[in-house]
């Protein structure tokens, strides 16, 4: 990896870290929203780095396209006000806390057990490759339904914002 390349890995990682935590942070849940793009955006910029550039491509167009489309339709549908969070206890804080400490000593647990080289068979991830084993028949009913499961969280969202005639 060149010095280029690993500078544009960290400064992607850094964002989509910073970008991840303000998620979380953001009171406006329209913001939350956008940051999460952001978040994906990064990701797709870190798949690509990787060398899984069919995987970089899915990864905005699917996650950061549509299914975004979808989580901002449903917000707009609402009418989701911003949260006042006045005093939410010290336990929660704590817990909160412990459980991100948790989630990282896992993850950098995770990275350093990975042997995973570039090149290897468990590291390719070419178009026809994914294609073949996505639709196969043992993910296919899995991808459909998906999106029965999508359908279904938009019907459920319209029929949570209707209001009731008087």
């Amino acid at each position: 990896m060149d010095s280029v390349t690993s500078v544009l890995f960290y400064a992607a990682s850094a964002l989509a870290l910073v970008s991840a935590m303000a998620v979380v942070a953001q009171r406006n849940p329209i913001g939350s929203a956008f940051a999460l793009i952001v978040t994906l955006c990064s990701l797709s910029v870190l798949y690509g780095l990787l060398g899984s550039p069919f995987i970089a491509v899915l990864q905005v167009v699917v996650y950061a396209g549509a299914i975004m489309v979808l989580f901002l339709f449903v917000l707009m549908l609402l009418n989701v006000k911003r949260e006042d969070h006045q005093a939410e206890g010290r336990g929660v804080g704590l817990l909160a806390g412990g459980l991100a400490l948790v989630f990282l000593l896992q993850v950098g647990g995770v990275i350093l057990a990975s042997s995973i080289e570039p090149g290897s068979p468990v590291y390719d991830a070419s178009t026809a490759r994914m294609a073949r084993v996505l639709f196969s028949p043992d993910y296919l009913y899995v991808f459909e339904a998906t999106s029965i499961l999508i359908l279904s969280a938009l019907v459920g969202a319209v029929v949570l914002a209707r209001k009731e005639p008087r």
